[in-house]
């Protein structure tokens, strides 16, 4: 049994209460019967979007300032934002499990097949995406990154991002040889399981993968 303390938080960095309310949604296969509480909130003080390198400094302060204020109550915190704002300030202000779902994201594709595709929001976010995979040295496993031209807020128009979502798929895995997709926003969650039927490889939506890992460490105390 799960201790009965045991909890992770995901922490939205951006202010749009629709992104929480879809990542919330995505974890409930997570959810289970004596396990950790999963709770999701969002900053308040974020941007509607992490789009820019401004908007990922901008949250980093506030991201600290919750990981700090919940550490006597939280087990394990995930920073649900592809850009993973903060994450090595957060893992210097406890000695807590810190898990961001960009890196998280990618690791589990990783094991999932050879050469990984990421959706993008906007094509000014896949320079940003590009220096994090080379930091994390694993370029030569990326088969390519596409945007599909909408923002944050924009993806709650379901029909038209499901349309995009699709057509940037099907490019990453025709035309690039990607045999893996990553959803490259927290704002996308909704629609992993709709896509991955749609173009018939796995598909990670990335704050699924940090918390299942997060799940992992808290419980071995890694």
């Amino acid at each position: 049994m799960f201790a009965a303390m045991e909890r992770i938080l995901v922490i939205n960095p951006n202010s749009t209460q629709a992104v929480t309310d879809g990542i919330d949604r995505a974890m409930d296969p997570l959810r289970m019967s004596g396990g950790p509480q999963i709770e999701c909130v969002t900053l308040k003080e974020g941007p509607p979007g992490i789009q820019t390198q401004a908007d990922v400094e901008s949250v980093v302060a506030p991201i600290g300032a919750t990981v700090k204020s919940r550490d006597n109550d939280c087990s394990a915190f995930v920073i649900a934002c592809y850009s993973d704002p903060g994450l090595h300030a957060a893992r210097e202000i406890t000695t807590k499990p810190v898990l961001g779902i960009a890196e998280c994201g990618i690791l589990t594709a990783m094991t999932l097949g050879q050469r990984f595709g990421v959706i993008s929001i906007l094509s000014k976010s896949i320079p940003r995406h590009l220096r994090y995979v080379g930091q994390m040295g694993v370029a030569d496993r990326m088969a390519g990154d596409r945007a599909i031209g909408l923002g944050v807020v924009e993806l709650a128009d379901e029909t038209r991002t499901f349309s995009r979502m699709a057509e940037v798929a099907a490019e990453l895995r025709d035309e690039d040889g990607a045999d893996v997709l990553i959803m490259g926003c927290a704002g996308m969650a909704r629609y992993r399981d709709r896509l991955q039927r749609h173009v018939g490889l796995p598909v990670v939506e990335p704050s699924q993968a940090a918390v299942a890992m997060a799940i992992g460490r808290s419980r071995l105390h890694w």
